[in-house]
């Protein structure tokens, strides 16, 4: 399996979610406040480099979505075919986070039901370990 490699500006991202935080960068300027993901150091509505992380709720809709296989790396050819959903979140409209689609906190890749998966499809972030690193996935939310 692929491990991040954090860079300074994403360095936060990985440190909250091995709280189990999932967090978005926004621009700190007063007038601004805009969200960003990926992490960068200049907010590209106004250009200021002032930052911070806003806690989200970790819910969100499945935006669009891709079920490799075969695999394009060997690491995941025994867990193909799998999900890989870009997720929009409830609170963050206009990002997407790509991840997995799971049935539980550290699930094998391909442990949903493809018949199970949709467009607009609720979601809700759970967290992984994998050696040393908290990765956010995501599982579908319980019809209420």
């Amino acid at each position: 399996m692929l491990l991040p490699v954090p860079d300074a500006d994403g360095a936060p991202f990985w440190e909250y979610a091995a709280r189990g935080e999932l967090r978005v960068q926004a621009c700190a300027a007063p007038d601004c406040g805009e969200l960003r993901f990926p992490p960068r150091p200049c907010c590209p509505h106004c250009r200021s480099f002032d930052s911070e992380w806003r806690l989200m709720s970790g819910r969100g809709r499945v935006w669009s979505y891709v079920r490799p296989h075969p695999p394009l790396l060997p690491a995941y050819a025994e867990q193909a075919p799998y999900h890989v959903i870009l997720v929009e979140p409830a609170d963050a409209p206009g990002i997407r986070l790509a991840g997995n689609l799971v049935s539980a906190a550290g699930a094998a890749l391909d442990s949903v039901d493809p018949e199970r998966l949709r467009i607009g499809a609720r979601v809700q972030v759970v967290f992984t370990e994998l050696d040393g690193v908290a990765l956010p996935q995501w599982v579908l939310e319980r019809a209420s």
